[in-house]
């Protein structure tokens, strides 16, 4: 058998006797046979080495020079661009084709837009219309003027000068989405706007594609019925992917549910992820539009929490692969080679696209502050420009060495978007506390950080000011502190959800914080950050409602209290007096309500939410303990009351009510009726 293994082995290029070769696909022949005398068994081939050496190589350049960054304050996007030019074909060359490992790691970004589209439900994106077909529009047509000008003015030909600007006008969905994560603005006004106006980019992948198209040369460009087809094919993907999304995700999920197998859950999430995104770019669109969609469409399903879990390691995973991948398709060869067109267009196109986003914000009445913000943000070329430049190529509207400098240009533009996001942010801060005309947090070191400064906050921060405790209050609602400086309190402006705000709020060296706010996600959230970075204060948060105050518990707060809570016991407390019950009467039994609250959340808090139900007193089934004795003994009443046994439930209707002690050990019998 020795000979035949010899010759499969030389077919399937294994150097040297006594190593087996593994199955293969191909022409090579599978062969399964014995191993000469000596030879070791499960040798790894040689290409599969090198395949997982790269893995382990991306991995460490992730682990190595992201902390490292962040540390710095660089941000984890430079650190993922810097590892990626380190290991890429033109630092260490220990990748010879970033391109293949930029097409699987786009799948990050496929993944982050499914995770956003989740967080948006159909009505909030309604509301956002506007912002997507309105300021989208006016910002992308007047930067892709402005940009073709550049063009020009860098000596190239008009449809060159329009393709450049096309590609650089579409800013990087991965770049900023990241960025604003980091942040945590998403979710604010100013994030949102971003987010419309990207949503409105991706959009405009087939028309320029199309326009390429239109531009070809005669001898390269198809017929018109092939556009028209395009077109055709890209609105009935749309339509089926929404069509899917409406009739078939929801019943799929409930079926995988009742199986009760997590992994093919995860399994489901990603086929959802992946089949819109492939459906969207057999239809000639954006996958992560694609992606997108389906998290909307997501979004009101009661199975999105458990979605968004699954999908949140991939998403990470996958995202820093795209961000190393960038990095590595840096060519400095190229660089090197048309330096000074390089080094006018970067400034050159980035400082002009900023200056129109910056304009066209302000023309909508923005403020200087969240303009300038947009216009860093947004000043670089995206990752789309990597595929209309290649398609321009292809059908030969611009040549091979414009392609590969401007490939450099918005490579180098995405790499220089985080360090110019630090270098302006003191600027972009001094600008926001000038229009806001408050002053943000810095440096406070007062004894209780109170954050959020509404209704609950304004009451709770009496008893502090009452004994002199010294108080420091950040709030991120310009108008409310504006009202609360008329009233003679000085309140900072801050994002309690940010650890640099917090830091400069001074909770690094408060006894206690105070949570105010009233979105229980961000309470949430800021109560994750001070449990992590401010262990040593104590932290006392509003809770919404009782499934977030046993969630805050969970989490280990020191003090949770319901914002209504307290005021619907004394509201219910006026409600009886008001009815003629005696007052002592009336406190008694809030008493008694707030006792059996305290007892009911301890039993949910062990056994989980809705574990006490039987302990509330309802207006339907079993009657509840009277407030006072009943005036006579019950008796049966029909034809057979005489002789008659009285029936449990006639003789003692109140013992139904677990929660009340006197129901159990029997009503005091020499208490007066109500005077009502």
């Amino acid at each position: 058998m020795s000979g035949p293994c010899l010759r499969d082995e030389r077919r399937a290029g294994v150097k040297g006797p006594g190593r087996l070769a593994g199955p293969r696909l191909g022409n090579d022949r599978i062969t399964d046979c014995r191993a000469p005398t000596g030879a070791s068994y499960g040798t790894v081939p040689e290409s599969d080495t090198s395949q997982l050496l790269q893995v382990v190589v991306l991995l460490a350049a992730a682990v190595v020079a992201v902390p490292v960054f962040r540390r710095l304050g660089l941000g984890s996007v430079l650190g993922y661009l810097a590892a990626g030019v380190a290991v890429g074909p033109f630092g260490l060359a220990l990748f010879a084709q970033p391109e293949a490992i930029l097409h699987v790691a786009e799948l990050g970004v496929v993944l982050f837009l499914f995770v956003v589209g989740m967080e948006m439900r159909p009505s909030h994106l309604w509301a956002l219309r506007r912002q997507i077909f309105g300021l989208g529009p006016l910002q992308i047509g007047v930067c892709a003027v402005v940009l073709g000008g550049c063009g020009l003015l860098l000596g190239l030909a008009p449809p060159v000068a329009l393709i450049a600007a096309s590609g650089f006008v579409l800013t990087s969905t991965a770049i900023v989405m990241q960025m604003l994560a980091e942040r945590g603005d998403i979710a604010t006004p100013r994030g949102q706007k971003m987010v419309s106006i990207l949503l409105f980019e991706d959009l405009l992948i087939v028309p320029l594609l199309a326009l390429v198209a239109f531009m070809a040369p005669a001898h390269v460009a198809g017929d018109g019925g092939s556009r028209l087809l395009s077109i055709a094919m890209a609105a009935g993907s749309l339509a089926a992917l929404v069509a899917a999304g409406v009739f078939l995700l929801n019943p799929l999920f409930r079926l995988l549910a009742a199986a009760r197998a997590r992994e093919v859950m995860t399994a489901a999430a990603l086929l959802v992820v992946l089949g819109a995104a492939l459906l969207m770019e057999l239809g000639g669109l954006s996958m992560a539009m694609g992606a997108f969609i389906a998290g909307v469409l997501l979004s009101e399903s009661t199975f999105r929490h458990q979605i968004e879990a699954d999908i949140e390691p991939f998403r990470g995973l996958l995202l820093g692969l795209f961000f190393l991948a960038v990095g590595m398709s840096l060519d400095l060869a190229v660089v090197a080679a048309d330096w000074r067109f390089v080094l006018l267009a970067v400034p050159l196109m980035m400082l002009a696209k900023a200056g129109c986003i910056y304009a066209v914000a302000r023309a909508l009445r923005a403020g200087p502050a969240d303009a300038m913000d947009r216009a860093v943000l947004m000043a670089q070329g995206g990752e789309f420009a990597f595929v209309l430049y290649s398609a321009a190529q292809s059908a030969g509207v611009i040549p091979g060495e414009v392609n590969a400098a401007m490939t450099a240009v918005v490579v180098l533009s995405m790499a220089l978007t985080p360090l110019v996001a630090i270098a302006t942010r003191g600027v972009r801060r001094r600008r926001r506390a000038t229009m806001d005309g408050v002053e943000p947090a810095s440096g406070q070191s007062g004894s209780v950080l109170i954050i959020g400064f509404g209704r609950f906050g304004q009451v709770m921060s009496q008893s502090l000011l009452a004994r002199d405790v010294d108080v420091t209050i950040i709030d991120s609602d310009v108008d409310m502190i504006r009202s609360a400086g008329s009233f003679g309190f000085k309140v900072y402006y801050g994002d309690g959800t940010r650890l640099d705000v917090l830091h400069a709020s001074g909770a690094a060296s408060a006894r206690a914080i105070a949570v105010c706010v009233d979105d229980a996600a961000a309470a949430d959230r800021i109560v994750e950050l001070a449990r992590a970075a401010f262990p040593q204060a104590r932290l006392l948060v509003r809770a919404y409602d009782r499934a977030h105050k046993l969630k805050l518990v969970a989490a280990g707060v020191d003090v949770a209290i319901r914002e209504t809570f307290a005021a619907a016991l004394q509201f219910g407390e006026a409600a009886l007096r008001e009815l003629d019950v005696d007052p002592e009467e009336a406190a008694r039994v809030t008493a008694e309500v707030r006792r059996l609250e305290v007892e009911r959340f301890e039993l949910e808090r062990m056994a989980g939410i809705g574990a006490g139900a039987g302990m509330m007193r309802t207006n339907t089934g079993p009657k509840p303990t009277p407030l006072t004795t009943p005036r006579r003994q019950a008796r049966v009443l029909g034809p057979a009351a005489d002789g008659a046994a009285t029936p449990p439930a006639a003789v003692a209707p109140d013992t139904a009510d677990p929660g009340n002690p006197e129901a159990a050990a029997g009503a005091p019998k020499d208490r007066p009726p109500p005077a009502a």
